[in-house]
């Protein structure tokens, strides 16, 4: 599809991939009219400071936005905030206040929704949206203790907050260490020894039965867990329900090229955590829900539909700060067959702080972690994207000691 042939671009979804995504259509050069169509009442903001600097309270609600609101006229995009989208046809969009937008591209950038228990009470806590940050804030002001079910970005960030504050924290994760599933046995213990030497108890292998009538936790293993607050962080589910009629398949997320259309779907992309873009070096779709990822999409995606120069590709790459240190993590940790140390000794029990690991897939550099080590770790951003040798892994690492 070319610039030419588009005279309206919707952009469904009010959030970081949404907006970013406009703006890299106006940067491309498209003059156009644009929409962007939002759930929340709230004009695009950034949503990793919600478990950070605003659920600490050293930042105000204003300063989370991505744009001041008179920006958007300078965009010119018309903006329909407060309303959902309910239904997709090919070539427009049917709203929950009734009406229908029509549009020669349309864009999903409409994210994840905080999954839930089963039968979780509406006292209990998740974490997704500017509102619950600040509910959750409000929360925290007057707690003692917190229960929290799920050790991942989620959980490990508010856990840090909280013990900040000095509140009595018990973290419940399902799998053998936190972060398992990115960062493998290995270095998800460095994740859970954060936890543990921050003061916080970390239960692992724990199954969550349900709730009592006080709201307080019941484990698979018979044992009961009560706080004042209690917080459920056990990842988000892509917001395609709308869809669920349209014919397209969304059990995987959106399906998309390698360039963000989808799959089958003439006029149809996706980007951010929604969207499942064909990777080359995985040999399949991935949907990564990591601020970069979505970034990067959205530049591409703009790019694409106005006629522009697409971007280079970047190397995927996700951060959390958790316990006054960053925990950063540059490629792609999947195809991994084993570690090797670089810096730091975090891994023979020293220091966490300090640490970086090359994760390879035979002798090829596939990933590389770093513990609160920003500096270091970034230099082998480059090695990553070349897929480069042991040798030469081992030579920076040296050149860094």
């Amino acid at each position: 599809m070319q610039a030419e042939h588009v005279r309206h671009v919707l952009v469904v979804g009010a959030g970081l991939g949404g907006l970013r995504t406009v703006e890299a259509l106006r940067s491309n050069g498209y003059d156009g009219r644009i929409s962007l169509v939002g759930a929340e009442q709230h004009l695009p903001y950034d949503r990793p400071p919600l478990s950070k600097q605003l659920l600490a309270g050293t930042w105000d609600a204003d300063r989370v936005a991505l744009r001041a609101a008179d920006a958007y006229d300078d965009l010119g995009v018309r903006t329909y905030l407060g309303t959902r989208a309910v239904g997709w046809q090919p070539g427009r969009i049917e709203l929950d206040d009734g009406a229908t937008l029509h549009a020669d591209a349309i864009v999903v950038a409409t994210g994840v929704v905080a999954r839930r228990l089963p039968d979780q009470p509406d006292t209990v806590h998740t974490l997704r949206t500017l509102d619950d940050s600040l509910a959750l804030r409000a929360a925290l002001d007057t707690a003692s203790s917190l229960a929290i079910v799920g050790a991942g970005f989620v959980g490990a960030e508010v856990a840090a907050n909280a013990r900040d504050r000095g509140i009595d924290v018990t973290v419940l994760e399902a799998l053998s260490v936190p972060f398992a599933r990115a960062l493998g046995e290995d270095l998800g213990g460095l994740c859970a020894r954060l936890l543990v030497e921050s003061g916080a108890r970390l239960r692992t292998g724990v199954g969550i039965d349900g709730f009592d009538d006080s709201g307080a936790l019941l484990l698979a293993d018979g044992d009961r867990v009560a706080a004042d607050v209690t917080l459920v962080g056990i990842g988000g589910e892509p917001r395609l329900d709308w869809l669920s009629d349209s014919g397209i398949d969304v059990t995987r997320g959106l399906v998309c090229d390698a360039g963000g259309r989808v799959e089958g779907v003439d006029g149809l992309w996706a980007v951010g955590d929604v969207a499942a873009w064909w990777d080359d070096v995985l040999g399949r779709p991935a949907r990564r829900e990591h601020w970069t990822n979505t970034v990067d999409q959205a530049a591409a995606v703009g790019a694409a539909i106005a006629g522009g120069e697409p971007p280079a590709a970047g190397v995927p790459y996700f951060w959390s700060d958790q316990f006054g240190l960053k925990v950063q993590l540059f490629g792609r940790p999947e195809p991994a067959t084993r570690h090797v140390p670089l810096h730091g000794d975090g891994l023979d029990g020293g220091p966490v702080k300090g640490t970086v690991v090359g994760l390879l897939h035979d002798d090829t550099l596939v990933a590389v972690a770093g513990f609160g080590a920003a500096r270091r770790v970034a230099r082998y951003r480059g090695l990553v994207g070349t897929g480069a040798s042991l040798a030469e892994v081992e030579e920076m690492a040296a050149s860094l000691a």
